[in-house]
């Protein structure tokens, strides 16, 4: 287990959630806001994207009372990345990336709660100084959860997503721990 609180259960990835992820991604309501209904996975593509050993993306499921609910994915931003959204002199910023898979689960703050265990982890743990995401402006049920769990907005990301066959719109969007911000 990689972090647990109450009801909700945060652990690695295992070669057996294969077919729960292949479920939730080809689930339309779940790709209306993760990758697009037009990109559904098949377990063969989730075998490709989600079980990469070279990558330095750890990859998570999310458990509430033991029933796997979502998808989780955190991992340190790269060269590239620092330098386009202007990280270039910080020392240890990682992204994440998550969705509730079980739209049963939705708006009911299991999302603000699991935001908030990761960040936790990442900032207590693993001595990330800034954490980002860069979601899509139309993902407003995101960005609320989001700023609920203190990220800020840094950055508007014209164009910075392809989904459903359009660019989209994103905001990088950063947390920084309240002791790194004096």
């Amino acid at each position: 287990m990689l972090i647990s609180q109450q009801k909700i259960e945060i652990r690695v990835l295992r070669k057996r959630d294969k077919h729960i992820l292949a479920r939730w991604l080809t689930d339309p309501t779940i790709l209306k806001y993760y990758d697009g209904r037009d990109n559904p996975s098949s377990l063969e593509r989730v075998r490709t994207r989600f079980y990469k050993k070279e990558d330095r993306v750890t990859r998570c499921i999310v458990e509430y009372e033991h029933v796997p609910i979502g998808y989780m994915q955190f991992y340190p931003i790269n060269d590239e990345e620092r330098v386009r959204y202007g990280y270039a002199n910080s020392i240890n910023v990682y992204g994440m990336d998550q969705f509730i898979g079980e739209n049963s689960y939705w708006n009911k703050g299991i999302g603000t709660t699991l935001v908030k265990m990761m960040v936790a982890y990442l900032t207590d743990e693993v001595k990330a100084d800034k954490v980002v995401m860069d979601p899509q402006i139309q993902n407003k049920r995101a960005l609320a959860c989001y700023a609920k769990c203190g990220f800020q907005e840094v950055k508007h990301l014209p164009l910075h997503e392809l989904h459903e066959g359009e660019r989209r719109d994103c905001l990088l969007m950063e947390y920084v721990k309240e002791d790194e911000k004096k």
